[in-house]
């Protein structure tokens, strides 16, 4: 039985990047570099735009360490998405960089306006759930 993660990814493919599970149409697929591995990894991650750019939040539920893809995109800013586009499922490359102090703080309330169980994910951790902005490339 597949996992969890593959559950989604594969939702994804088959509905177009929409309506998948309870993300509806803001899900990305994530496909970053290992860390540690160098293998690529793909990972369901919800999403919104700011501008041109996508933001992704490196919640993990309010767990208290950072998701993997997090410390993937920190050792290897250049990574893949894919996104539901008008024609279909669309691949962007893009570089990802982590949004600091004012501005970290106003895309995570943005999150929050969206998706209001991210404020209860900062409330169960101690950390600062990073807020990570993935520029596209080209």
């Amino acid at each position: 039985m597949p996992n969890w993660n593959q559950q989604i990814i594969d939702e994804f493919h088959a509905k177009g990047g929409r309506g998948v599970t309870n993300f509806g149409d803001s899900l990305l697929l994530l496909t970053s570099t290992g860390a540690h591995s160098g293998e690529e990894r793909t990972t369901p991650v919800m999403y919104h735009r700011e501008d041109r750019s996508l933001v992704i939040v490196a919640s993990k539920g309010g767990a208290p360490e950072h998701p993997g893809w997090y410390h993937n995109l920190i050792a290897h800013p250049e990574a893949s998405v894919e996104i539901a586009g008008d024609g279909g499922i669309e691949q962007v490359t893009v570089r990802a960089r982590e949004a600091q102090g004012e501005e970290r703080d106003r895309i995570y309330a943005a999150r929050v306006a969206i998706a209001p169980t991210f404020a209860d994910y900062e409330r169960k951790t101690s950390r600062k759930i990073p807020v990570i902005v993935l520029e596209p490339v080209g």
